[in-house]
C-alpha cells in the first residue's frame, strides 16, 4: 500500500456513507438474522468455527448481505477478497483465482470470494467459477436479492448452502437509527443530534425492514438540519423525518385504533360495493406498510362472506391474487390486489351462504343432535345391511332433473331452512333452479 492509498482509505473511512461505517465488524454487532446467526445455528457455529464452506446469502435489499460477508472478511483467517458481479469480467475472476491457487499453494492459505449480486453473472461467468468452487481454490459467498434457485448455476447451488436473510423486524431497525444517532466512534453522535420518538417510530415503519433506507434518511437529516438556537441540538422530528425519506406520515398504527378503522372501512366499503372508497383504503395500507398476506386474506373472506353464491368467481379471483400477490411481492402485487378489491366490491352481493352456516351453528349447538337417517347412514361395510343402513335410499341421478324428494336432515328437524338464496346475481339462479326441481320432483 502507498502513502495515497493509505490517505484514500482514511479518507474513505470518515467520509463513507453512515450505513457503510455502521456495518458491525463482528456477529454480536449484527441486528437481527437470529433465524441463521443465532448462537444455536449453523451459520454462527461455522463462522465462529472458521470452517465456512460456500454459501449463497438470498435476500431483499437492505437486509445485510454484504454485512454478513464483511463480518467473516473479519472474523475469518482466509483471504477475503470481493467483486460485484454489475462490474466484473472475466480477467478480474481470472487474477484472483491465480493469487488464490498461490496463496494456498505456497502458504496453505484458503481465499474467500464474496460475489455481490451474483445473479448479475452470466451462465458463462458462474460456469468459469465452478471447479474453483469444487476444488477448493475459493470459497463462493454470493449475495443475491434473486430467487437463487432461479438466477444461479445448479452446480453452484448444489456446492453451496443458501441462507435466506428476511427484512428487518421493526424494533431491530430502532435499535439501528439510536445506535447511528448517538454512537460517537461509528455513528453521528459527535453532531450532538438528538431524534424524536415518533420520528423514530416513523422511520422504522417506514422502512419496511431495510437498514440502509432508515440510515440514509438519519444521515441526510442529520447533516441538512440547523441546529436549535436554544440548546445547539440538532433535532429529528417527524416533519424531518418525512422529508429526509420522501414518504409521508399515514395514520395507520398496525397496533392500534387506526389499523382497525382502516381495515374496518376497507371491508364496509367492498361489502357495500364502492370499489372507489375500497381502492383508496387498499392505497392506505399499503403506502403505510402493511402485509400484503393480511390484506389478502381480508379480500378472501369479504368474496366468500358478503358476495357468495351471487358471484362465485368472486372467491376464485380473491384467492389467486392472493397467490400471485405473495409470489410477485410488492411493488407489483398491488397491481394484484387491486384488480381483487374492485372486483370483489363490484360484485352482486349475498350473505346467505354465511348466514347458513352460522344459522347450521346455531341449531347444532341449542338443539338435541338426532341420529343421522337411516336411508343416508354408511352401507358400504360389512354388515350394514343386516343393521338396515342404507335401506330406502333413493339415488337422485335416476330420477328427472337429477332430484327426488327424500328427508336429508334429522327427524324433528325437516321442515328446517338455513340457506336462502338471494335475487343477486348468479344466486338467482340457484334460487330459480332450486325452485323447479323441487315443484318438478316425482312423487315417491
Amino acid at each position: 500500500m502507498d502513502l495515497f492509498d493509505y490517505m484514500r482509505e482514511n479518507t474513505m473511512e470518515k467520509e463513507s456513507p453512515l450505513a457503510s461505517r455502521l456495518r458491525p465488524v463482528t456477529l454480536e454487532e449484527v441486528v437481527g438474522q437470529q433465524h441463521i446467526i443465532g448462537k444455536d445455528k449453523l451459520l454462527y457455529r461455522a463462522i465462529k468455527a472458521d470452517k465456512l464452506g460456500s454459501v449463497i446469502f438470498y435476500g431483499p435489499p437492505g437486509t445485510g448481505k454484504t454485512t454478513l460477508a464483511r463480518v467473516i472478511a473479519n472474523t475469518t483467517s482466509a483471504d477475503f477478497k470481493q467483486i460485484n458481479a454489475t462490474v466484473a469480467g472475466k480477467k478480474d475472476m481470472e487474477e484472483i483465482v491465480k493469487i488464490a491457487k498461490d496463496s494456498l499453494g505456497m502458504f496453505g492459505k484458503k481465499t474467500i470470494l464474496f460475489v455481490d449480486e451474483i445473479h448479475r453473472f452470466n451462465k458463462g461467468q458462474q460456469d468459469y467459477l465452478l471447479p474453483f468452487v469444487e476444488d477448493g481454490t475459493l470459497i463462493l459467498i454470493g449475495a443475491t436479492t434473486e430467487n437463487p434457485y432461479f438466477e444461479v448455476n445448479g452446480a453452484l447451488l448444489s456446492r453451496s448452502r443458501v441462507f435466506e436473510l428476511k427484512s428487518l423486524e421493526k424494533e431491530d431497525i430502532k435499535k439501528l437509527i439510536h445506535r447511528a444517532v448517538y454512537d460517537k466512534e461509528k455513528g453521528m453522535g459527535s453532531y450532538n443530534a438528538v431524534i424524536d420518538e415518533e420520528a423514530m417510530e416513523f422511520l422504522a415503519d417506514v422502512s419496511n425492514g431495510d437498514a440502509r433506507a432508515a440510515l440514509n434518511a438519519i444521515e441526510l437529516g442529520v447533516m441538512t438540519t440547523e441546529r436549535d438556537s436554544a440548546d445547539g441540538k440538532i433535532h429529528i422530528d417527524i416533519n424531518v423525518a418525512q422529508e429526509c425519506i420522501q414518504k409521508r406520515v399515514v395514520r395507520y398504527d398496525k397496533n392500534g385504533d387506526n389499523h382497525y378503522d382502516t381495515i374496518s372501512a376497507f371491508i364496509k366499503s367492498m361489502r357495500g360495493s364502492d370499489p372507489d372508497a375500497a381502492v383508496y383504503y387498499l392505497a392506505r395500507m399499503l403506502y403505510a406498510g402493511e402485509d400484503i398476506k393480511f390484506i389478502a386474506r381480508r379480500i378472501m373472506i369479504c368474496a366468500s362472506e358478503d358476495v357468495g353464491n351471487a358471484d362465485p368467481q368472486a372467491l376464485v379471483v380473491a384467492v389467486a391474487a392472493a397467490q400471485a400477490a405473495e409470489r410477485i411481492g410488492l411493488p407489483e402485487a398491488q397491481i394484484i390486489l387491486s384488480q381483487a378489491v374492485t372486483y370483489v366490491a363490484s360484485a352482486p352481493k349475498s350473505n346467505a351462504a354465511c348466514n347458513a352456516v352460522f344459522e347450521a351453528l346455531e341449531a347444532v349447538q341449542t338443539r338435541k343432535t338426532m341420529p343421522v337417517p337411516v336411508h343416508l347412514q354408511d352401507s358400504h361395510y360389512k354388515g350394514a345391511a343386516k343393521l338396515g343402513h342404507g335401506q330406502g335410499y333413493l339415488y337422485a341421478h335416476d330420477f328427472p332433473n337429477h332430484y327426488v324428494k327424500q328427508q336429508y336432515l334429522p327427524d324433528g328437524m325437516e321442515d328446517s331452512v338455513f340457506y336462502r338464496p338471494t335475487v343477486n346475481g348468479y344466486e338467482k339462479t340457484i334460487g330459480d333452479h332450486l325452485k323447479f326441481i323441487r315443484e318438478n320432483a316425482d312423487e315417491t
